[in-house]
């Protein structure tokens, strides 16, 4: 009598992970947690660029896979002839080119308004604050979101169980004064854009000053208070 014994094992399941991150040793820590999460069962293959600009020309590769999740730093050097300027930007890119790819976003912001238009703006399935982020927790984070849940890191939680009267918020005229401040456009040109008087422009543009406690009174200092905390 023979016996015919099989041993049965079942197949690798293939999964494509990017990775966009300016500092090469936090990627090396992405890739040390993904590669040790479950190697039974999952084989990731990794991809990594360092900008926007290397993000978004492996993204346009002809031999780019389709990208399953995507780990993107908020912070990074700018590719502005794409009109890429954070990995916020990135990864609205990634949504339109891959809508079923899975984004965490990691960030060193801490501003409550800013969390709070990531969240409006992206809807990202992961969102980490930098200064919560250790091998567990990124570990932990990643099987959350191999599993369709969302994850919140706790500094995200923390804050967003805030009450609202600590954040600020502005209108849509408010944003556009913002936004053609940024372009440098003259004030006495804005009302050819935005539909509200001359006076009324310029009486918001010093009340959204004395919101955001611009001390100097400059233009520039408004516009980069105004970004840090995400207001456009």
């Amino acid at each position: 009598m023979t016996f015919n014994l099989t041993t049965s094992i079942s197949p690798l399941i293939s999964r494509n992970i990017l990775i966009v991150d300016d500092h090469p040793f936090i990627i090396e820590g992405y890739k040390n947690a993904i590669t040790r999460y479950n190697p039974k069962e999952y084989d990731f293959a990794i991809s990594q660029a360092y900008d926007c600009r290397s993000a978004y020309d492996l993204l346009e590769g002809e031999a780019t896979p389709t990208f399953e999740i995507a780990f993107l730093d908020i912070s990074m050097p700018a590719y502005e002839e794409k009109d890429l300027f954070s990995g916020e930007d990135l990864a609205k890119l990634i949504m339109k080119k891959m809508p079923h790819c899975k984004i965490i976003l990691l960030t060193m912001y801490t501003e409550l308004l800013k969390i709070k238009t990531i969240i409006r703006t992206i809807n990202p399935n992961g969102l980490i604050i930098k200064n919560d982020l250790t091998f567990d927790e990124l570990l932990f984070a990643f099987d959350r979101v191999m599993k369709n849940d969302k994850y919140y890191s706790q500094s995200v939680v923390k804050m967003l169980n805030q009450s609202t009267h600590n954040s600020i918020e502005i209108d849509e005229f408010d944003k556009q004064i913002l936004f053609h401040i940024s372009k440098q456009t003259p004030v006495v040109e804005m009302p050819q854009y935005i539909p509200i008087s001359l006076n009324a422009i310029e009486k918001r543009k010093v009340n959204l000053k004395e919101l955001l406690k611009i001390k100097s009174g400059s233009d520039d200092e408004l516009i980069k208070e105004a970004k840090s905390k995400g207001l456009f």
